[in-house]
């Protein structure tokens, strides 16, 4: 199982409607799919019309007894699953601290899910804690959505440097350009602003479109209802880009 993670410490720039959408298109390719809301406010769940709640919640997690198979709810799509969020996640961090090697917890829960799924997609909370040190430490890649503004680029620097400090040499790190609004000279430079960072961005730019916020609307990926879209074209360019990355050669998904 290959771990993505959708990660920024700045709120309001596209990691859940990232993770919905690229778990949609994982799933519609043919990939055993599920999606981790590890967000306590549930706008993944949401999304997926499953109720945020999850039974022992934040402090089981953190102690290692939260059986997460058992509460793995089905979507409406087939090969997409979903493990909701829960309001108690707000208090993860916490629990967490309590813990014994609480940055492997998350990578610890997550093994006896590794056979059952190809991919899995975790929706973050913005926030730079424990609960994301164990996230990244778990994950085989970091999804960063990033609107192109210098204070965003700023944030994405901080990511870096966090991520540099802790020794995760092995772990991906992927910025994309995300609610770009080419009316906007300054979005029109997303060049010029990628150059800034030691990391390669992505091709693919997410535009911005109130398609995207329509999701909250119908509670579905774009690509259920506006198929033929720019945002939706552009999630779905953005998903093979990420699946070169991703295939051994032979259409699975395997943990490198």
């Amino acid at each position: 199982m290959r771990i993505l993670a959708t990660y920024n410490f700045k709120g309001g720039v596209g990691k859940t409607a990232t993770a919905v959408n690229l778990a949609y298109l994982a799933a519609m390719d043919g990939a055993k799919t599920l999606v981790w809301d590890l967000d306590p406010q549930g706008a993944a769940s949401f999304y997926f019309r499953v109720k945020p709640r999850v039974k022992g919640g934040a402090r089981k997690l953190a102690k290692g007894d939260l059986n997460l198979g058992g509460r793995i709810k089905a979507t409406d799509f087939e090969s997409l699953d979903l493990l909701p969020a829960d309001f108690s996640y707000r208090h993860l961090d916490l629990d967490l601290d309590k813990a014994k090697k609480p940055e492997k917890q998350i990578s610890r829960i997550l093994k006896p899910l590794r056979k059952e799924y190809d991919l899995l997609f975790i929706d973050c909370a913005p926030s730079i804690s424990l609960v994301s040190e164990s996230v990244f430490r778990a994950s085989d890649v970091l999804l960063v959505p990033t609107v192109p503004t210098p204070l965003s680029l700023r944030t994405l620097l901080q990511l870096l440097k966090t991520v540099r400090k802790a020794g995760l040499k092995g772990l991906g790190i992927f910025p994309f350009f995300c609610m770009v609004d080419r009316r906007r000279t300054l979005h029109r430079g997303t060049a010029d602003l990628a150059e800034q960072i030691p990391v390669p961005f992505l091709g693919t730019e997410i535009p911005y479109s109130s398609l995207v916020e329509q999701m909250g609307l119908r509670r579905a990926p774009l690509h259920t209802f506006a198929r033929r879209s720019k945002p939706a074209l552009a999630y779905e360019a953005l998903w093979y880009e990420i699946g070169d990355w991703l295939e051994d050669g032979s259409g699975y998904f395997t943990k490198g």
